[in-house]
């Protein structure tokens, strides 16, 4: 039997990430999973992150830690409040605190240099152009540009002897559309978290832009949203 192609799959623990991993192992890939702890104060995700790689039975995860607090410069990594309760309006008008700056080129980084490792001529990652609450580092020129930039820096692909592919299977897709697509192939969202300014416990707050959009997208939908929340009347608001 013919060996199975190595796809490097980068896994944050949410909705977007699980799903592409569930792409790309129905697409016939062996999978070697990326995570980061970066500094995020949403460090529940980690562990979301490494129940969603045992459920998908990948090849290997790997967490590797980068402490991006050093900088700071946004509410998922330094004390800067998280905002809550916005409009989809509000959310798309400017480039949100909750951007953390060049972490998608980090982490596309790292990815890159396991995958020139691995032998492996594929990357996926869960950017998303329509509900991406306006981050600069989630759009197609950006994908296109960084694909560009693999093929030139490494020595694999210097020889001749890998031609990179950045795989972003939900760019287009709603989250509506990459919820039912998750679930078409076996995703188990009670497993995966979304929330910027979870509690202690890893309840979601149900008020920051993730969460209003994770609500949205299970609503609309209209499939329960299996997050646990602070108030459960969240769940179907």
């Amino acid at each position: 039997m013919k060996n199975k192609p190595r796809a490097v799959v980068l896994l944050s623990g949410g909705i977007d990430s699980t799903t592409t991993l569930a792409i790309a192992k129905s697409e016939g890939f062996d999978v070697y999973v990326l995570s980061f702890h970066y500094g995020q104060r949403h460090r529940v995700e980690l562990e979301a992150a490494r129940q969603i790689a045992q459920y998908f039975w990948v090849t290997k995860h790997l967490i590797i830690d980068i402490d991006l607090r050093l900088f700071g410069g946004s509410a998922l990594t330094d004390n800067i409040e998280v905002p809550k309760n916005r409009k989809a309006a509000e959310m798309s008008e400017a480039i949100p605190v909750t951007y953390v700056p060049a972490r998608n080129t980090v982490f596309l980084s790292l990815a890159l240099a396991w995958a020139e490792i691995l032998g492996s001529e594929d990357i996926f990652i869960g950017v998303n152009a329509l509900d991406y609450s306006g981050y600069p580092d989630c759009r197609p020129e950006y994908i296109a540009a960084f694909e560009r930039l693999a093929n030139l820096a490494t020595k694999a692909g210097v020889e001749g002897k890998q031609k990179l592919k950045i795989h972003t299977p939900l760019i287009q897709m709603t989250k509506t559309q990459i919820i039912k697509k998750g679930l078409d192939l076996g995703a188990d969202y009670s497993l995966t978290h979304s929330c910027y300014d979870p509690s202690e416990a890893g309840e979601a707050c149900g008020e920051c832009d993730s969460c209003l959009l994770r609500l949205k997208g299970f609503r609309e939908a209209g499939i329960p949203d299996p997050a646990r929340y602070r108030a459960k009347r969240l769940v179907s608001s």
